[in-house]
This record gives C-alpha cells, structure tokens and sequence, in this order.
C-alpha cells in the first residue's frame, strides 16, 4: 500500500490550508515571497515575466509585480482554444474579461498572445509542493500542456512554483506529464532544483 496521498484528497487538503489563512499572514507572506522571487539567482535581466491572478486563496504576486526592474514585463496568462495558456503584457489598470474559469484575464485576442516559450521566467500557482522543486496544480494540465518543451530543454524560460509554506508537504509523487520546476518559493524559504542549485 502506497503511503504518497491520492492526489485529489491531497488538493483538497491544501487548498483548504492555503484558504484558511488570515489576511494579515497573506499580506505579509506576499511581501516575503515578493522578496525571495527577486533574489532569485536566475532572474532575468530583461525581457517577459509571466505571473498569474491569484484565485482560490492562492498566494498573491501583486508586490513582485509592483516591485520589477524596469526592463522585464509582467505577463498575465490567457487561455487558448488550443488547450495552452498563452501570454500577455498586463499593468494595473488594464482592461481584463473573466474566462470561464472565473479568472481575470488581459482583455485581448488569445491568438494574439505569446506562447509560453517567450517569456523568460514563469511564476506557477500552485496546490502544492515539496523542497524537490515537484508541483502538484489544479489538475486541469493547463500549465503541464503549455510548458511540456520544458520536459527536454533547459531554461529559459525558467518556471518557479510559488505558495504559501502551509501548501508543503514532505514528497510529491512525480508523474510523466509533470513539468520539473527550476524553483520553488513560499514566504519562508526557497527551494532550488538540483540542476540550478
């Protein structure tokens, strides 16, 4: 008998973990994690920074966003008819729809998007993760589908999972569809694949 959780009561464990925070510790772990992305030893220089909206009690990247150099783009993520999400420019302010999912979007064409390959780095919601850098998501494959060039190529684009350190757990079983981050940070620490580290 396995002891590695099923997935699906794994999700929804850490979900409820991650809502249940208060918002004080939200605010400040959005702060903490702000930092620890932008001292990340590979963050770009220049160039496309994807991020996300943060939903369901997800950890908000609204500091980093605020808080990137000048010469890189926040990117927001579209979905796309082809089953990926692709990529766009978004700043405060910026006209957004809600996809069906419920999520904002950049009000523009998804065909008119960048491709995942474009971007320079990539910060992924997560469900949960382990110090390994493994990411378990929603388990729409969303993210898997997207980046599956990732599987046989090094970065860039570099994909860092970002959570609180509630959603941690101690080993994720790796499956072949998965997509091995670069990193993985939390407000409380960050946690760099061997390959980088």
């Amino acid at each position: 008998m396995s002891s590695v959780p099923d997935r699906a009561v794994l999700r929804r464990e850490l979900r409820q973990r991650r809502r249940d925070l208060p918002a004080a510790t939200r605010i400040a772990a959005a702060e903490s994690l702000a930092n620890r992305l932008l001292a990340l030893p590979f963050l770009p220089a220049s160039g496309l920074v994807a991020g996300y909206w943060a939903m369901d009690g997800e950890i908000g990247l609204h500091v980093f966003q605020l808080r990137l150099p000048p010469a890189l783009t926040y990117c927001l993520p579209l979905l796309h008819a082809d089953g990926s999400l692709r990529f766009a420019p978004w700043r405060a302010g910026d006209p957004l729809v809600t996809n069906r999912f419920g999520i904002p979007e950049p009000d523009i064409d998804p065909d008119a998007a960048l491709p995942a390959s474009e971007m320079a780095m990539l910060v992924l919601p997560l469900v949960g993760f382990d110090a390994q850098c493994n990411r378990l998501g929603m388990g729409g494959g969303w993210y898997d589908r997207s980046l599956s060039f990732r599987r046989d190529t090094s970065a860039p684009p570099w994909l860092v999972g970002a959570g609180f350190d509630v959603q941690r757990v101690e080993v994720l079983q790796h499956e072949a569809w998965d997509v091995p981050l670069d990193a993985v940070c939390s407000e409380a620490a960050t946690h760099l694949a061997e390959q980088v580290a």
